[in-house]
């Protein structure tokens, strides 16, 4: 196994609260049903929300690639347990073309802020 990319992000959980209201469609673009479902089960989702916010663009730095590239919901951070990355559309083909065999994550919050390390790894083909 080798490193092929390192990303990391720092989301403010007031920041993405304050979007989640002012922009009801923004959690239906941004996120999958699954990670809604798992926000939506805390007394403060904005923090679980902000999470996947880092965590998606974290994953975007570690593929080389920002939003404009990939889409907001072809990237999915689990809940529950150890989160885990799931990669669909243009992410699973970005992260193919590199070689990338998993995705491995880790989550910090403080009352202010989330912030997401993303480390893709797998056998390097260049």
């Amino acid at each position: 196994m080798r490193i092929i990319g390192l990303g990391v992000d720092l989301a403010e959980i007031r920041r993405v609260e304050r979007i989640l209201t002012e922009y009801p469609r923004f959690a239906g673009r941004c996120f999958t049903e699954h990670e809604r479902n798992y926000a939506e089960g805390f007394a403060n989702p904005a923090r679980r929300y902000a999470a996947r916010f880092a965590g998606k663009e974290a994953v975007m730095k570690a593929l080389g690639v920002g939003w404009r590239r990939i889409r907001w919901t072809d990237i999915e951070i689990t809940g529950g347990g150890q989160p885990r990355v799931r990669l669909f559309g243009t992410a699973r083909a970005r992260a193919d073309m590199l070689g990338v065999s998993d995705i491995l994550v880790t989550i910090t919050h403080t009352d202010e802020t989330a912030m997401v390390m993303a480390i893709a790894v797998g056998e390097h083909q260049g």
